[in-house]
């Protein structure tokens, strides 16, 4: 396994939701897959995945794979007129902690560029439309921000730390989808979060649950 360097979320390492997604499809298997983040996810070296374990040529552990019975975490949709309404109002438009995260950063002009911003009832909402080569790992980091900027906020980092997803389908390229995240609760520096993905026809293609951790 390989992070290459355009998947970054904070400079120099992995994007929590990408990596975890290449993580996954690693460990194979089919259902759910739970992946926990012990260490920034290093770019552009090779990591081995045994017994559940990723690690690297040091023998440093990175990362912990496992399959889970369920993930039970969908956040209801929006239509892509308000995803879009919403996404004008993103705060990391104008305060960014990694201003170049391959997912939501607003100088990627590469990346995914998945801008959510927060809705009435307090959960976020993002378009996203499909790049052009899309496997699970991009549904995985679909799902990993709009979680995050449920409790980001300017002066309040946090990073993920944990997050089980499923993915039921993957868009097809230049779709017009919607993604969606709702904060479930904060236990001191832990943030729970929950983030669904739509299709341009309203079906859900994958959903998450994730834990993130305020620096």
């Amino acid at each position: 396994m390989l992070i290459g360097s355009r998947y970054n979320g904070p400079p120099g390492s992995g994007n929590g939701g990408w990596s975890a997604g290449v993580f996954a499809a690693a460990a194979g298997g089919t259902g759910p897959v739970e992946v926990t983040l012990r260490r920034p996810p290093p770019l552009d070296t090779e990591l081995s995945l045994t017994g559940g374990e990723v690690r690297d040529p040091a023998g440093e552990l990175v990362a912990e794979v496992r399959q889970v019975a369920t993930v039970d975490a969908v956040v209801p949709p929006v239509d892509l007129d308000t995803a879009r309404l919403a996404a004008t109002g993103y705060p990391g438009l104008v305060e960014h902690p990694f201003p170049g995260c391959y997912v939501c950063g607003p100088d990627r002009a590469d990346g995914l560029r998945i801008f959510p911003g927060r809705l009435p009832d307090g959960r976020t909402a993002a378009p996203f439309r499909a790049p052009d080569e899309i496997g699970d790992a991009t549904v995985w980091a679909a799902l990993d921000c709009p979680g995050g900027w449920t409790v980001l906020a300017p002066g309040r980092p946090y990073l993920l730390g944990r997050i089980a997803a499923v993915v039921t389908a993957r868009p097809a390229p230049g779709d017009e989808c919607v993604v969606t995240g709702a904060l479930i609760g904060v236990d001191g520096r832990k943030a729970s979060v929950h983030t669904s993905l739509y299709g341009p026809d309203g079906t859900l293609l994958g959903a998450a649950r994730a834990t993130w951790i305020a620096r």
